[in-house]
C-alpha cells in the first residue's frame, strides 16, 4: 500500500497479542483462569501510531485486521489526554514529567520509544513507536523555551517546534477531564463511586440469590481494582472498566479503530468470504464467556461493555464499503443481487493456473522432482497440507533431502510466518509448507507451482471455495500451475476446476484478441517493520546510487544492529535486519568485483 501511496501515511492496525489466554471460569470443575497475555511490542507500538495518525493526519490508510472492532480509547478522550506545549508557556519540569507519566512515559537509562530522561533544564524523550527521532524540551525560568526534534542516528537537530502535542504512550489512560471541566479529582471519584455503586448493587442482587460465595469474591477482586485505580490510574484488567471511563450507558456501543475515521471513509473489507463472519463470531463468542464471569462473582456485569462490536454495529459504523473475495459467500452476493462486479482480467495478461491431477501415490518423490526442476529455474514452489503435524513432518523430510524448506502454520508468531514469505522471496528458501494461512491474500510471483496434498478429503479445507482460493496462490507467475493430489475426483475439485477453467478461458480470449502476453508480477520485497531510516538507505544501495565506502558503513551498521536485537530478544527485528544485509550482500558482491 506504501508502494501505491507514497505521499499518504499507512499504518498497521492488527492484535497485538503473540500469544492471548481470556480470563474465564469453568463451573463444571471450579477452575479459574487469569488472563494472561504475551504482546508483541513491535505490534503494539504499530498501533498507537496508527491511532495518533488518524487523530493528526488527513491522508490516511490503514491496514487492519478484525482487531478493529474490538473496544479501543474513546477518540474524544485521545484528543483530552493528549498533552500541549507551547513556546513562552509557564509549567514547571515537575509538571511536564507527571504528564509523561500519566501519558505511559517511563524515565530510562536509554532513550529509547516511550522513555524520557531529564539532563539540567532539558527533557529528553521518544514517542512510544519512534526509533529515529527523539524530542528535547528546554525549561528555563519556568516557562518552554525551546522545543526541537533531534535525529537520533545522527545526533543532529532536525527542526525547532512552536508547539507540541505529545500522545499516549499506552493503549488506554484514564480520562478524568470532560469537555469543558477542569475538576479531575472530582470527576474521578465520580467514576470511583459509580463503579462501587454498581458493586454494591450487585452483590445485594447475588446474596438475594443465595450466591454469597460469588458476592464475596467479588467484592474482593472489585476493591482491589478500585484501590488501584485511586493510587496509579491504572489496575489489571482496566478494560473492564471501559465504559465508565467512556461514559458510556450499559449496553451502549464501544469505541473503536472505526471511530477515529473521518465522516466519508471508505472500508475495503478483503476476503470478505472470511472476514464476514469472524465479525459475528468475535461477538459471541466474547459473550458467552463474560456471561459465565458475571453469573460466578469474578466480573461486574459492566464487564459485558468491553467488547467488540456486534455485525449490526459493525455496518452501522461504515461509510462507503467494497467487498473483495475471489469466492465470494452469500451474504455479500445478497448485497448486490447476486450480481457482483468481476475482476477476471489481469493487467499483466496472466492467467488462472493450469491444473491436473495427479495419483496421491509415492506424491512426496513426484514433489521433490518438480522442486528440483523449479529451482533450477530460480521459481518457488508452495505445499498445502491439511495438518501442523503433516506440515512439518514433510518439511523436516525435504530438509534431510537437502531442499530448502520452512513450514508455516497458526502457531508460529505473525512476524515469523511473514519473515518465512519474505525470505522465500528473497531466495533463502525454495519451498513453503503451509495449511490454511497460505490460502487468501498471499501474493508471491516467484511461485509457479503449488502442490495440493489430499485434495479429495472431505472438510471445509478442500471445498470447492478452499481450493479455488488454494489454486490463486499460483496465478502471480506466467507459468503458474497447480497439481492436486487425490484418489478420486470429488464434487468439489471439480467445482474447482472448472471455475478455473472458465476464469482461464475468458483472461485466453482477451490476450487473443488484444495481443497481449501474459508477464509475471514484477513486486519488490519490502520489509514493514525495518526503521525508516534504515529503509531510505538500504533502497538507495539498491537503486546504486551509494558509492563503496558508504555500502560497506551501511553493512557494518546493520550486522551490529542485528546482533544487539538477537542479544535483547527482539528477534522480529534481528530477522527484518538479517534480510535486509542479504540483499546488500548480493549488492556488494557486484561492487568488489
Amino acid at each position: 500500500m506504501q508502494g501505491f501511496f507514497p505521499h499518504n501515511k499507512v499504518e498497521y492496525y492488527v492484535s497485538y497479542f503473540d500469544y492471548y489466554q481470556p480470563e474465564a471460569y469453568k463451573p463444571e470443575s471450579n477452575t479459574y483462569i487469569s488472563k494472561k497475555v504475551q504482546r508483541n511490542a513491535s505490534i503494539a507500538k504499530m498501533r498507537l501510531k496508527t491511532l495518533n495518525s488518524l487523530w493528526s493526519d488527513d491522508f490516511v490508510i490503514v491496514v487492519a485486521s478484525v482487531a478493529a472492532i474490538y473496544g479501543c480509547f474513546n477518540p474524544a478522550s485521545y484528543q483530552r489526554v493528549v498533552f500541549r506545549l507551547t513556546i513562552g508557556e509557564e509549567i514547571r519540569t515537575e509538571k511536564i514529567l507527571e504528564e509523561l507519566g500519566r501519558l505511559g512515559y517511563q524515565e530510562g537509562k536509554n532513550l529509547d520509544g516511550g522513555n524520557y530522561q531529564t539532563r539540567e533544564s532539558s527533557i529528553f524523550f521518544m514517542l512510544k513507536w519512534e526509533e529515529d527521532y527523539y524530542f528535547r524540551i528546554v525549561i528555563k525560568d519556568g516557562k518552554v523555551q525551546q522545543i526541537e526534534r533531534w535525529n537520533k542516528q545522527i545526533g543532529e537537530k532536525v527542526e525547532s517546534l512552536v508547539k507540541i502535542a505529545i500522545p499516549p504512550a499506552q493503549d488506554y489512560v484514564a480520562d478524568y477531564v470532560k469537555e469543558g471541566e477542569t475538576l479531575g479529582v472530582d470527576l474521578k471519584e465520580n467514576v470511583l463511586a459509580k463503579i462501587r455503586q454498581e458493586l454494591a448493587a450487585r452483590k445485594e442482587e447475588l446474596a438475594k440469590g443465595g450466591k454469597f460465595l460469588e458476592a464475596e469474591r467479588l467484592e474482593v477482586q472489585t476493591s482491589r481494582d478500585l484501590q488501584d485505580l485511586r493510587d496509579r490510574d491504572f489496575c489489571p484488567g482496566i478494560e473492564n472498566y471501559a465504559r465508565y471511563f467512556d461514559g458510556r450507558q450499559p449496553g451502549e456501543t464501544p469505541f473503536v479503530l472505526l471511530d477515529y475515521f473521518p465522516e466519508g471513509f471508505l472500508t475495503i473489507i478483503d476476503e470478505s468470504h472470511i472476514t464476514i463472519p469472524q465479525v459475528r463470531a468475535m461477538y459471541n463468542t466474547d459473550r458467552r464467556r463474560k456471561e459465565t464471569l458475571v453469573k460466578y462473582g469474578f466480573r461486574l456485569p459492566s464487564a459485558f461493555d468491553n467488547r467488540p462490536l456486534n455485525q449490526e454495529e459493525f455496518f452501522q459504523k461504515l461509510d462507503y464499503t467494497l467487498y473483495v473475495s475471489a469466492t465470494p459467500g452469500n451474504f455479500e452476493m445478497a448485497k448486490v443481487n447476486y450480481q457482483p462486479v468481476e475482476q477476471i482480467i489481469r493487467p499483466t495478461g496472466l492467467l488462472d493456473p493450469e491444473i491436473e491431477v495427479r495419483s496421491s501415490v509415492n506424491q512426496i518423490a513426484d514433489i521433490m522432482r518438480e522442486i528440483t526442476e523449479k529451482a533450477s529455474r530460480g521459481e518457488k514452489v508452495l505445499i498445502y497440507a491439511l495438518t501442523i503435524v503433516m506440515s512439518e513432518q514433510i518439511a523436516s523430510y525435504l530438509r534431510e533431502k537437502d531442499i530448502r524448506v520452512v513450514y508455516l502454520h497458526s502457531r508460529l508468531e505473525i512476524f515469523e510466518r511473514y519473515q518465512a514469505i519474505t525470505s522465500l522471496r528473497r531466495g533463502v528458501y525454495d519451498v513453503i509448507v503451509g495449511i490454511n494461512l497460505l490460502k487468501e491474500g498471499i501474493d508471491l510471483p516467484e511461485v509457479s507451482l503449488v502442490c495440493i496434498l489430499d485434495a479429495d478429503k472431505p472438510g471445509f479445507l478442500r471445498d470447492t471455495r478452499s481450493l479455488i482460493q488454494i489454486i490463486g496462490r499460483a496465478s502471480r507467475n506466467k507459468s503458474g500451475k497447480v497439481i492436486l493430489y487425490a484418489d478420486e475426483k470429488t464434487k468439489n475439485m471439480l467445482g474447482a476446476i472448472q471455475e478455473t477453467d472458465r476464469r482461464r478461458q475468458l483472461q485466453k480470449s482477451h490476450n487473443l484478441q488484444n495481443n497481449i502476453t501474459p508477464q509475471t508480477i514484477q513486486k519488490p520485497v519490502k520489509d514493514i517493520v525495518l526503521d525508516s531510516a534504515i529503509s531510505v538507505l538500504v533502497e538507495k544501495a539498491q537503486r546504486g546510487k551509494m558509492s563503496e565506502k558508504e555500502l560497506s558503513k551501511l553493512r557494518k551498521n546493520l550486522r551490529r544492529q542485528m546482533k544487539k536485537s538477537t542479544r535483547e530478544f527482539r528477534f522480529d527485528q534481528a530477522i527484518v535486519l538479517r534480510d535486509a544485509l542479504i540483499d546488500l550482500e548480493k549488492i556488494w558482491a557486484k561492487v568488489v568485483i
